[in-house]
């Protein structure tokens, strides 16, 4: 074999292992991105079913406080921790800065300007997104000293 053929057989050679390894990192990509996506569609596939449970926590909440009874706490509890295994938490609001993206302010009332003073309803995070946004009394004018 003349050396030119062996240049060009290496050449080949060296050629089909680059496209060889480039499709192996491109198959690797491939399962990697097919995991993430099925990870993300289990995440948010009880998104719908978690929105729908959000009124029943608040009644729930309501309910609690109002009635102090002990049994309808436990069960609220269990509620909330089943809420938080799923990737849900309490998006923090009272006492807070007004954050638009978080919440929504329904009312201006006497206190700290920007402060959130009551909440009306709670809002809450699905895996740090938005699952259902805080509405919220904000503070507009500073209360007067005497």
């Amino acid at each position: 074999m003349t050396s030119k053929k062996k240049i060009n057989l290496q050449e080949q050679l060296n050629d089909l292992e680059n496209k060889w390894k480039r499709a192996l990192a491109d198959y690797a990509n491939l399962e990697k991105r097919i995991d993430n996506e099925k990870q993300s569609f289990v995440k948010y596939s009880n998104l719908k079913l978690l929105e729908k449970l959000l009124p029943i926590l608040d009644d729930l909440e309501a309910a609690e406080n109002h009635l102090k009874d002990q049994g309808l706490k436990i069960i609220l509890n269990k509620l909330k921790e089943i809420l938080k295994s799923e990737g849900v938490e309490e998006i923090k609001t009272y006492g807070e800065e007004f954050n638009p993206e978080l919440m929504e302010a329904i009312e201006i009332i006497e206190g700290p300007k920007n402060k959130v003073m009551e909440v009306s309803r709670k809002g809450y995070l699905l895996e740090g997104k938005v699952l259902r946004i805080a509405k919220v009394k904000v503070g507009g004018t500073q209360l007067k000293e005497n």
